[in-house]
């Protein structure tokens, strides 16, 4: 690959704790540039992150941002949880200094042609990977990244042009891109990241930058059972593609549990079937196809009880749906929900209703959205902990045979976790434990 960072002054703002920002420090470096990593937290909090970082051309500063550093810079790479209102980032663009993600120099170094993107509140993982593993079935080059945990950044130099690119897409990496990828892919949307994005239109605005660079010769699938997802047809001047999922469900024989499950397993079998992959391969890969962690995953049965992590369920509506499946999936279960957190600017009267009709007992984490849900349910008897250990302990001590424990928060986790998935570690860890 050509060097085309060689004797850039490259600042990485912001290391952040999914990988993202080193592996943007190993390309960079790679590219002969110079780096300079700026993060607020200190450098004992990210030890872990900082395995094989070292160099001659790179420096660190952790604990504060200074603005020598961004003055300095030929090019800021900006982690997406900053926001693009950040001073630092205004202060930078004032002066004319580019300020990207990952995800841009990506998409500057590779062809959208070459790109399939996926995004939507809920479901873009799943649909990320099946859609990867229904590549893999027929195509040698096949790489998954973006948002799932994986920085493009860190495969970019394997990549040639029979590569084909999964990438999964949040909002926060939406907002700023230019390009859009040659197939898009969109999931289900309903309001999240309200904290960040202030309004339901902003970040409507921020996902549907996925299609709006798109061409004549690009394809955007949808949901055609969907009629808010539908008005997106008309902005698009690429080609439509819909799915639907009552037809692949009959195509393929599956019994879908939930809405959620049909739409996410459709949008990539869609994507399969664009790229020509056959129906028996399709059906070879969903039979063995297991799920991902932290996603309503299984982490252990103990005294009959099951223990279940859904801790990406950020959203009142992720709850809502969540119940929803394991309510049918099993009538006669008591289901004891973990739940609460960080607020992101919710209303949790759905959530609460939902909570009410379907489970025995409502342990609430710490946070400010714990106060918002905890007032909407108006009842009696919820119990609030301190700790992951604590709310474990005490499900497993109201738990019946036969029944559920459930981690499905409906709020962010930036008081007492690093992350979503530190909370769902937890929550496994503190499982494990349990005699």
């Amino acid at each position: 690959m050509k060097k085309e960072f060689k004797g850039k002054k490259i600042l990485v703002m912001g290391l952040g704790l999914h990988g993202g920002g080193a592996a943007a420090v190993r390309f960079f470096l790679t590219q002969g540039a110079e780096v300079v990593v700026t993060d607020l937290k200190k450098g004992e909090e990210l030890k872990k992150h900082l395995n094989g970082l070292r160099g001659a051309n790179l420096k660190f500063v952790f604990g504060e941002h200074r603005k020598k550093d961004f003055v300095k810079a030929d090019l800021i790479i900006r982690n997406p949880a900053v926001p693009l209102t950040s001073p630092y980032i205004r202060f930078a663009e004032k002066r004319g200094i580019p300020v990207k993600t990952d995800i841009e120099i990506f998409f500057d170094l590779v062809p959208p042609a070459q790109i399939i993107g996926i995004t939507g509140t809920k479901g873009k993982s799943t649909t990320a990977t099946l859609s990867y593993l229904f590549l893999k079935t027929k195509y040698r080059n096949v790489f998954l990244g973006g948002n799932i945990g994986i920085s493009p950044l860190s495969f970019v130099s394997k990549i040639n042009k029979k590569a084909r690119i999964i990438l999964e897409l949040s909002s926060f990496e939406l907002e700023s891109l230019r390009k859009s990828p040659h197939i898009a892919v969109i999931t289900k949307i309903f309001p999240d990241h309200l904290d960040r994005h202030k309004t339901f239109k902003n970040y409507l605005r921020a996902k549907e930058n996925i299609f709006k660079y798109q061409k004549k010769g690009d394809i955007l699938i949808l949901n055609s059972l969907d009629g808010f997802l539908r008005r997106f047809a008309s902005k698009s001047l690429s080609k439509v593609c819909f799915f639907d999922p009552e037809d692949v469900a009959k195509k393929y024989k599956l019994n879908f549990l939930t809405e959620a499950d049909a739409v996410n397993i459709s949008a990539a079998v869609k994507v399969g079937e664009i790229f020509k992959i056959s129906q028996s391969k399709i059906k070879k890969t969903l039979s063995s196809f297991k799920g991902i962690p932290h996603r309503q995953e299984l982490v252990a049965v103990k005294k009959e009880v099951q223990y279940i992590n859904d801790t990406t369920a950020t959203t009142p509506q992720s709850v809502v749906l969540g119940l929803e499946k394991f309510r049918k999936k099993f009538p006669g279960a008591g289901i004891i929900l973990i739940a609460g957190g960080v607020d992101k600017g919710f209303d949790y009267k759905e959530m609460a209703e939902k909570i009410k009709k379907e489970t025995n007992q409502l342990i609430l984490l710490p946070g400010d959205a714990s106060a918002k849900i905890k007032k909407k349910m108006k009842k009696n008897g919820i119990i609030e902990v301190k700790s992951m250990k604590e709310a474990v302990r005490t499900a497993a001590r109201l738990s019946s045979r036969g029944g559920i424990v459930l981690l499905s928060p409906g709020a962010a986790s930036f008081n007492i976790f690093k992350n979503e998935f530190d909370r769902g570690e937890q929550f496994i860890r503190e499982v494990k434990e349990l005699k």
